[in-house]
């Protein structure tokens, strides 16, 4: 066969080759066509017959007589025991020979931040009170009778905050501190108590007390150095929120 060319001149070409060619024609297939082939394979098949229900009743009862049935429902009844018994040892083993979790410890969530004692507080505040009513027992007038009542109710005050100062303070190591409040408390418990209340002579003669034991100038140096305690107190605690 020849390679058609392109165009009209190569479809005749390929048309008469086409032609050319023989045509194949099914054979003929009479209505007996399938009976005989089925008839020529039939004898190599193995012929299928199904089980009655008889044949397996029958099987169970002979088993049921022979006891393989219950003793096979035994075994298995066994085994599963076997299994679990096996399981449960396992587990518990596995739990008496685990290793202890590490304990973490428990830190708190809000860590106590460093506070100043509350004593310091008071002592300062009580100190700043009792150099001002120094100062103003050291400048008052003498012929002027309007701050005696005052005066007399503000070292009562001060006299009860002072001894609660001395009292807890009774267990500090600080004889500095100590002598100032007792001079405090005397001169406090003179001011508050005076017979005929507060009134020239009696303030003259505190005005001398104070000078001769330079009480405010303690009472001064004692509130400073009481107060630079209480500033460093306070710059832990905000260091200690920073």
């Amino acid at each position: 066969m020849r390679r058609p060319g392109r165009g009209a001149a190569g479809y005749a070409e390929l048309e008469r080759d086409l032609t050319g060619v023989d045509r194949l024609v099914a054979p003929f297939r009479d209505a007996e066509y399938g009976e005989r082939v089925w008839a020529s394979i039939a004898p190599a098949l193995r012929v299928y017959t199904p089980a009655h229900r008889g044949d397996a009743a029958r099987l169970w009862s002979r088993w049921i007589r022979a006891g393989w049935l219950g003793k096979g429902l035994g075994y298995a009844a066994a085994c599963a025991l076997l299994l679990s018994c096996a399981f449960y040892a396992g587990r518990q083993w596995e739990q008496r020979n685990r290793p202890a979790p590490p304990v973490a410890k428990a830190l708190p969530a809000n860590p106590p931040l460093p506070r100043q004692p509350i004593v310091v507080v008071v002592l300062d505040d009580h100190l700043d009170r009792s150099e001002r009513f120094l100062v103003q027992l050291k400048h008052a007038d003498l012929d002027s009778t309007a701050i005696a009542s005052p005066m007399r109710d503000e070292a009562r005050s001060l006299l009860a905050a002072n001894r609660v100062c001395r009292k807890n303070l009774a267990q500090a190591a600080d004889p500095e501190l100590s002598t100032a409040l007792d001079h405090l408390d005397q001169l406090l418990a003179e001011a508050a108590n005076a017979p005929g209340g507060l009134n020239a002579h009696s303030i003259a003669k505190l005005q001398d007390e104070m000078n001769s034991d330079g009480l405010l100038f303690e009472v001064r140096v004692l509130r400073s150095r009481i107060s630079h305690r209480k500033s460093a107190g306070d710059g832990a605690s905000k260091g200690g929120t920073a």
